[in-house]
């Protein structure tokens, strides 16, 4: 039954599109991203069901995000590169996550953690090849990789990787960034590592990128059926949506013509029309930056949303149709079910469908279908408590 507002979520969908990525692009090893909360998902039933579509790794941002897994019972190898200057990096060593490292100092401060624990700490080197975030520096490659070497030799690290990060730009930047990632991995050689993983794309460059694609990719917005590109949609890439944000209407009303909607009176009735109220706002993470663009769909047909999106809901105009108090209204799902998509929200609000599909607010229950649901759904409970403990949703954020 549909709840007052809610995002079901198909595990089915999930483990069915990392078989059908891993199908087409074929690598050694294939790292699913789960970082956000899982693009807003749910971290934990994602992983799993990613997990037994044949990933054989995790990636994470942050050190909180792979010890969640870890607690949640997930013992597969997990990766977390994005690290504050008081990160918990014991704790992290401790339960066998790989560190992701971009500088001098994280290398020396990881090593000096894994020499008090009196255990080598599993290490993958970021190099900076063009995105210019985080990541060592072309220039201080050979002093970085050199450390890391020796702290290697003395039993302190394991340097397990090397990756890096596209910028998605142009054909050019691309290849200007493989050519750099090249060269960062001649630089590993030299100074006397052993690279195993090797991973630079990230869902778009593994599909269309072959030279992109080393030993591992990173598996990120696809997992969830969402397309990373412009030119070609979810169907066209053999993947289906994970999920369907949806609601019931919670009142309807009649207007007259010239009647303003909503604050700021920013649409007004051209006829007289009837108006259904959606309970979702942008504190669920609906965009205000979609009013009088975005659509929904009640019923089978779809309607466009009017007014100002407010904090806890907005209007939709269903003219003369027969729309009743408990209708289900879809906001965005998969487009086979003839249901906006959360790539068309996006653009009505001016953003992408990983910015659509991660904002989804903490207020919004997660239901899971397909395999493992009752498992998901005792984990979406546990990390709803964790959020109401905090203040806060469960570790959230959109590209790698």
């Amino acid at each position: 039954m549909t709840q007052f507002r809610e995002a079901v979520i198909d595990l089915g969908a999930v483990q069915a599109n990392v078989a059908h990525l891993r199908s087409l692009i074929g690598t050694r090893h294939t790292m699913a991203v789960v970082k956000a909360n899982g693009y807003g998902h749910g971290a934990v039933p994602v992983a799993r069901a990613a997990l037994a579509g044949g990933a054989d790794w995790l990636g994470v941002a942050d050190i909180d995000e792979a010890l969640a897994l870890r607690a949640a019972g997930i013992d597969a190898p997990v990766l977390a590169w994005l690290h504050g200057p008081d990160a918990d990096f014991a704790a992290a060593i401790t339960a066998d996550i790989d560190l992701g490292l971009s500088s001098a100092l994280q290398v020396r401060q990881v090593a000096a953690v894994a020499n008090t624990l009196g255990r080598p700490a599993s290490v993958q080197i970021k190099l900076e090849t063009g995105l210019n975030r985080n990541g060592v520096d072309e220039s201080d490659w050979a002093e970085v990789l050199g450390l890391a070497a020796a702290f290697e030799r003395v039993g302190r690290l394991r340097v397990r990787g090397l990756f890096s990060h596209l910028a998605n730009t142009s054909p050019d930047d691309d290849l200007a960034a493989i050519a750099s990632f090249g060269r960062g991995l001649e630089a590993a050689t030299a100074a006397g590592l052993t690279i195993d993983l090797a991973h630079l794309a990230s869902t778009a460059a593994a599909l269309r990128l072959p030279a992109a694609r080393y030993s591992m990719v990173r598996l990120g917005i696809g997992i969830y059926g969402q397309s990373p590109f412009s030119d070609a949609d979810a169907a066209d890439l053999g993947l289906t949506a994970a999920m369907t944000l949806r609601g019931r209407v919670a009142a309807v009303r009649r207007v007259v013509a010239g009647a303003g909607v909503s604050y700021d009176y920013l649409w007004r009735a051209t006829v007289d029309t009837t108006l259904a109220l959606v309970p979702l706002g942008y504190a669920d993470g609906v965009p205000r930056q979609a009013m009088n663009a975005a659509r929904v769909a009640i019923n089978g047909t779809q309607y466009p949303v009017v007014g100002r999106v407010a904090m806890d809901q907005f209007l939709v105009d269903v003219g003369a149709d027969p729309v009743a108090v408990g209708d289900v209204v879809v906001l965005f799902g998969d487009a086979a079910a003839g249901v906006p998509t959360a790539a068309e929200w996006g653009a009505a609000a001016g953003t992408i469908n990983y910015d659509i599909v991660t904002r989804v607010g903490a207020r919004v229950p997660r239901r899971y279908v397909g395999p493992d649901a009752l498992t998901a759904a005792d984990t979406a409970g546990a990390e709803a408590a964790a959020a109401d403990d905090t203040g806060s949703a469960p570790p959230e954020t959109p590209r790698p």
